[in-house]
């Protein structure tokens, strides 16, 4: 009996365990949980209210990308998620960045893109093993989806100006991160597998490309996954009120 991944279609970090699954060679069936109800269902199955959730063949389950991982290297040790000319802290350290400061912000963006542009919703359907919703349903269900989504993942203005202001420091760390090898090596490492799937999303963001395009991190994260087939077109997002603000000295 295969692995069961509790999962919501489009998610970064459930991109991260789908890729970890792939590469160990385990087989898993993908159980797609219905956006903006995850914190019920997930809370009911696992204990914690985010995707994603595993339930192992054995009876195990364990919650969140990077305990996922782990327990995926118990599992199957090879190839290693955990092995390179970095060493092991530094790929765990740059793998608990991506998870704990990076992932959020292309969450808190991508709801706030999707609030001015609802109907790009209709797109990030696309691969999804649910039907695929026709756009008018889409555009009626974002009324009460969207009000839950940005109070689950804390969107308001002031965070995604935020967010903007903070986004080319949190990329060039990223850069870093490559030319230190501790991301971009021969095979994926976990914190390739957690890191590169939120600059996708990020990508997703019309709006964002300007800040992503000709750095290292845009190879590097379109080395292990495909490109976004879904946006949000431009003029969703506040990028040069947020740009300017960071330009502000403090005080």
């Amino acid at each position: 009996m295969p692995a069961r991944l509790f999962m919501i279609h489009g998610s970064h970090p459930c991109a991260t365990v789908e890729k970890a699954f792939a590469l160990k060679g385990l087989p898993f069936k993908r159980i797609e949980v219905v956006a903006s109800t995850q914190p019920l269902v997930m809370r009911l199955l696992f204990g914690g209210r985010t995707v994603p959730g595993v339930k192992f063949a054995d009876g195990a389950k364990v919650q969140g990308s990077r305990a996922i991982l782990r327990a995926l290297e118990d599992r199957v040790p090879s190839p290693p998620l955990y092995a390179g000319p970095a060493g092991a802290s530094a790929i765990a350290e740059a793998e608990r960045w991506g998870d704990e400061v990076f992932q959020q912000i292309p969450r808190r963006l991508l709801w706030a893109g999707f609030t001015k542009h609802p109907g790009a919703m209709h797109a990030f359907q696309e691969g999804q093993r649910s039907p695929k919703l026709p756009k008018p349903v889409v555009l009626a269900a974002s009324r009460l989806v969207l009000p839950i989504e940005r109070r689950i993942n804390d969107v308001d203005d002031a965070g995604v100006r935020a967010d903007l202001a903070a986004l080319p420091l949190l990329l060039d760390q990223v850069d870093q991160y490559i030319a230190d090898g501790v991301l971009n090596g021969a095979q994926p490492n976990a914190a390739d597998l957690q890191i590169a799937p939120t600059i996708r999303l990020l990508y997703a963001l019309e709006d964002l490309r300007p800040l992503i395009d000709g750095r290292p991190a845009e190879a590097f994260a379109f080395r292990w996954f495909d490109r976004p087939g879904a946006t949000v077109p431009t003029g969703a997002l506040p990028v040069e009120a947020a740009a300017q603000a960071a330009t502000l000295p403090a005080g």
